[in-house]
């Protein structure tokens, strides 16, 4: 009798270690995952390459570490936090010094025969960083947001030179996200993004340039301390970004401003820059309400898209399952940003929501900036689609941040949501 009441509580034990955890978005993770993989094997039916299986192996081991993360307890990464940044940049540093070069940039460490590129695994290094630091903070003053600022700045441009403009892109909106929800003051967020407003406007549309001047210097007379002092400096900035745009157009790769600009006019090359972008509007147009069928996509299937299987895996979507499948994918990362938007409502304490926030902030922006270049609404910037476009870096760095979030989850109180 005692043993089996000891075997019973210890099965009780078991299940209660698990009791909070959000089944719902583990369900949905491995569900977009595997669908991923379906693609991935569609756009690649007439080529010998296991991109498919890869994503679902490397799919498999991040599950298999999201569950050991989700285990574990997520706040004594707080006295972590900056060994765990110091790591981060180390392995950016170690990609300048003994990386590999590919499609003109170099991003990737190889290991052991496998392609590592740390840049995807510094979004979650980033993202553990800036909650930790700003977990203890009750009131964000402008010496915590510039100290926020100069955290994110390090591997910022160490990923930026790598060149990698969409990540580092990335790392912007992981630093917005954190902010906003620590309850930065709206009007320095506003300022935080007027530089490159002003930059782009200035060499757009002057007329417009000097209202968005005007409307900069009443937000920061506003919101800033000493607005004496602090609005001149800031208008100063402003006025100078407008100026500087052309120099910081001149430090960007040829590539990178092809890919910039390209997607404003693709008729202009379309054999070039402008390529990939009428392809894949031609291809989700031709998809309709339907799609052509899986494995039925001409435009697929006739390889007129290149890469398809990583940054444009929305246009095979688009193509064989038409705008049900793609209003399906998009309804997909609804619930998962709201069932991580519920966890850090509920997180029992300031890093657990802040760390949520900050996977929120990734996601979100991989997904409209992926989508968007998709149909033409963006410039192509390399970044790829969470779950579904191939990337075993990616795809691992997803689910180590699906394995935190759901440590948070695991360790709230007990509640109905």
């Amino acid at each position: 009798m005692p043993q089996k009441l000891v075997l019973r509580n210890r099965r009780k034990s078991l299940l209660q270690q698990w009791q909070q955890v959000d089944w719902p978005l583990m369900a949905i993770y491995i569900g977009m995952t595997v669908f991923g993989a379906l693609m991935i094997h569609s756009v690649n039916l007439k080529e010998d390459l296991p991109f498919s299986w890869q994503h679902l192996v490397t799919g498999g081991v991040g599950l298999v570490i999201a569950l050991a993360i989700a285990r574990c307890n997520y706040e004594i990464l707080v006295r972590w936090k900056w060994i765990i940044y110091g790591f981060t940049n180390f392995s950016l540093i170690a990609v300048q010094m003994i990386g590999t070069t590919a499609l003109g940039a170099q991003r990737w460490i190889n290991i052991a025969g496998f392609h590592v590129q740390p840049s995807e695994f510094a979004k979650v290094g980033l993202i553990l960083t800036l909650a930790a630091f700003l977990e203890s903070k009750v009131r964000i003053g402008i010496s915590d947001l510039l100290k926020t600022l100069a955290i994110a700045a390090v591997p910022w441009a160490l990923v930026f030179f790598e060149p990698n403009l969409g990540t580092s892109l990335i790392f912007g909106s992981i630093t917005f996200g954190i902010l906003y929800w620590a309850n930065v003051n709206p009007g320095w967020l506003v300022l935080l993004v007027s530089p490159v407003l002003s930059a782009i406007l200035y060499n757009i549309y002057l007329p417009l340039w000097v209202l968005c001047m005007s409307a900069i210097a009443w937000i920061a007379w506003r919101s800033l301390p000493w607005p004496w002092l602090t609005a001149p400096i800031a208008l100063g900035i402003n006025i100078a970004s407008g100026n500087l745009g052309k120099v910081l157009w001149q430090l960007l790769q040829d590539y990178q401003k092809d890919r910039l600009t390209g997607f404003l006019n693709p008729e202009k090359d379309p054999l070039g820059t402008g390529y990939h972008l009428i392809q894949s509007r031609i291809a989700i147009g031709s998809g309709q309400l339907h799609g052509r069928g899986l494995f039925q996509g001409t435009q697929t299937q006739l390889s007129f898209i290149p890469e398809q299987h990583t940054d444009f895996i929305f246009s095979a979507i688009g193509e064989e399952l038409g705008f049900i499948g793609c209003l399906c994918v998009l309804a997909a990362f609804w619930f998962i940003c709201l069932r991580l938007i519920v966890i850090a409502q509920t997180s029992k304490d300031n890093f657990g929501s802040l760390l949520t926030i900050g996977v929120v902030a990734m996601l979100l922006f991989q997904m409209f900036v992926n989508i968007g270049m998709n149909i033409g609404l963006a410039p192509v910037t390399g970044i790829p689609l969470p779950l579904l476009s191939y990337g075993r870096s990616a795809l691992l760095s997803n689910f180590i941040a699906l394995g935190l979030v759901q440590s948070v989850a695991n360790r709230r109180s007990k509640q109905t949501y």
